[in-house]
Parts: C-alpha cells; sequence; structure tokens
C-alpha cells in the first residue's frame, strides 16, 4: 500500500514539500510517499536490523488468552510482510512488555522491557537472558522502554515505569504526581548505572557523537512534556550538564523513538501528532516535519547504508517505510569490529 498525502507538491531533494507551520514559515512540511509493510501488531515498536540485514520489532501490548502481558519479539520479512515471533520473554509467571530493541556486535538483540528490565536474546534460536534486574547500588530496576547503544557498546536505556516485575506495573504519566521516569546506562561491561530521574515518561533515547566517534551527548525525550533534554557524555554512566536540547509542536503528542541522520539530524516520532520531527544537530525547534498517513508514530529506524527509514506506529498497530533524503548514521553494531 503506497500514500502519498499531496500529490501537487514542491521538491526538496526528491521530498515532496506540501507546506509550511503557520506559527514558523521557515519550517516546511514534507509530505514523503510511504508504504505500508505490516499491521496489526499491537504497539508497533522497537524497529531495527541486525548485522545480518534482517529487521526485528517489538509488540509489547500483545497478551495471553488469560488477559496477562504476553509481548513478543518478531523477525519480519520485509518483502513478503511475513511476520514469524521468535520469542515471548517470560520470567516465572511474569510476561514481558518488551519496547525497545538494539543489536550488538555478535548479533545479539538487546531489549529494553517494561516488565523484567534488560534483555538480550539470541536471534539464532530465539533464547533470551533476564541481563540486568538492579542497578549497581542493588536497587530493583524500573521497567524500561528504549535504549541505545553508543560507539564504546554502552547501552544507555529509558525506564518510564515503577518497579519491574512482581511489581505492581505503574507507569510515569500523570503530570499531577511526582514524575519518577529515570535513564541508565548499562556500561559494556554490564554494570547498570541510574543517571537521572525525575522525568514524565522518559521514552525515546539517542547517543549524538564526535566527527571521529567518541559519545558526545545523550539525548533524552520526556514525551509528556514534549520536550527533548541532552546531557554531555563524561564517560560510561557519566553525565553532567542536563540542558533543553529541543521542544515539540503543538499541543498535542510528544516524543517517542528517534534515529540520527548521517549529516546529524535527528528524526522524531511526534506520538499523537501525525508527524516525524526533523531537528538539526543543535537542536532547538524543528527544521522539517514530514507528515504521516497515520497519528500516532512511535518509532524510526534506518535501514544500514541506506536512505530508508522505517517506521512503528500505533493507528494501525503497522510498520512503514519511506525514503529521507541522507542515510541514516552508522549504528553501533555496523561498526567494523577490530
Amino acid at each position: 500500500m503506497n500514500y502519498c498525502p499531496l500529490n501537487k507538491c514542491d521538491n526538496l531533494m526528491g521530498v515532496p514539500i506540501c507546506g509550511r507551520m503557520a506559527d514558523n514559515p521557515e519550517v516546511q512540511i514534507l509530505a514523503p510517499e510511504f508504504t505500508k509493510i505490516a499491521e496489526g501488531i499491537l504497539g508497533s515498536e522497537g524497529p531495527v536490523f541486525d548485522r545480518n540485514g534482517t529487521f526485528f520489532m517489538v509488540e509489547p501490548e500483545k497478551e495471553d488468552e488469560n488477559k496477562q502481558y504476553a509481548g513478543c519479539v518478531h523477525l519480519v520479512d520485509l518483502d513478503t510482510s511475513h511476520v514469524t515471533q521468535i520469542c515471548a520473554p517470560k520470567v516465572g509467571s511474569d510476561g514481558g512488555i518488551p519496547a525497545g530493541l538494539q543489536c550488538d556486535k555478535e548479533n545479539n538483540l538487546w531489549v529494553a522491557d517494561m516488565r523484567l528490565g534488560i534483555l538480550r536474546v539470541n536471534t539464532k534460536d530465539g533464547t533470551f537472558q533476564q541481563i540486568a534486574r538492579k542497578d549497581k547500588d542493588g536497587a530493583l530496576l524500573q521497567g524500561c522502554n528504549d535504549c541505545a547503544f553508543d560507539y564504546d557498546g554502552n547501552l544507555w536505556v529509558t525506564a518510564p515505569a515503577g518497579e519491574i516485575a512482581p511489581a505492581p506495573f505503574t507507569r510515569s504519566d500523570k503530570l499531577t504526581e511526582e514524575p519518577f521516569g529515570s535513564v541508565y546506562c548499562m556500561t559494556a561491561s554490564e554494570e547498570v548505572i541510574k543517571v537521572d530521574t525525575g522525568y514524565y515518561f522518559s521514552n525515546g533515547i539517542a547517543v549524538q557523537h564526535t566527527d571521529d566517534g567518541r559519545p558526545k551527548k545523550l539525548i533524552v525525550a520526556e514525551t509528556f512534556t514534549r520536550k527533548l533534554w541532552s546531557y554531555d557524555i563524561k564517560g560510561p554512566g557519566q553525565v553532567e550538564n542536563k540542558q533543553l536540547w529541543g521542544t515539540l509542536p503543538g499541543e498535542q503528542g510528544g516524543p517517542d523513538g528517534m534515529d540520527f541522520d548521517e549529516v546529524g539530524n535527528l528524526i522524531v516520532a511526534n506520538h499523537g501528532n501525525g508527524h516525524l520531527e526533523v531537528f538539526g544537530p543543535l537542536g532547538g525547534h524543528p527544521i522539517y516535519r514530514i507528515k504521516c498517513p497515520f497519528s500516532m508514530p512511535s518509532n524510526v529506524h534506518f535501514k544500514p547504508n541506506s536512505c530508508l527509514v522505517f517506521v512503528t506506529e500505533h493507528t494501525y498497530h503497522g510498520l512503514w517505510k519511506f525514503e529521507w533524503k541522507y542515510k541514516g548514521k552508522a549504528q553501533y553494531c555496523e561498526l567494523i569490529q577490530i
């Protein structure tokens, strides 16, 4: 299924321009052609490619016959749209809510799970391990939502939920209550450090690197305030200088998953607003808005070494793709091992 919101548009390097923001006419609204790949994947999230070019995503909202959490990890054949479940994590009687995925250099999938913490999945046989239940200080982890590797192999993780199972499931998404969403870093040596807390639903996360590949800034989405926050990365699990990095437009929606392109633009899913927001390398306000054929984009991920962007969303609980004008920034798993 192909969709182009407006056909009679100008073009920006092949991407149709369908207008400009009324309150900020310098911001171009783009209308690329989207192609739907699959739908009906409940809570569609966590798009990622492994080192072999195989595509995976998660279905966090799946339940079992008793209406208990039974989220799972899927392999999607992008040519046939066939969806194959490879893992449904469960610890004791507690099913998972896998929400974010990353791939490492050994081709394992790392899972940010809202009920089970940080997991690792073997893509060959679908088996999983619960890698982290507690942080280095012995505190039970909060439920995890999204994750991003830096080029040194440290996994940065958002955690907008309360304590993981068997504790009752809670989320820091009520602006009338004290916020408790957090951010963790699992270092390359698998030590889990709580980096910060106090977020109204910490969600998408991304790492900005220097030109020579050193981790530079951590970008964290706070969904219910529509803000993006940055920290200077000083080392594994060590940050300082928290600052407001970006603000999403409008009064609806909020930032969800995000990914960098090769020139440093950050593409952010604006969940509930029907757009992907494109921020320049310095943040601030979007320089482009990408109009989607659905209202609730949840995450974005580039196909390696290409301009193709894969988008998950919660209107049709689907997976779509479109072509951006730049290639994606290389992921940690794509780096050559020495």
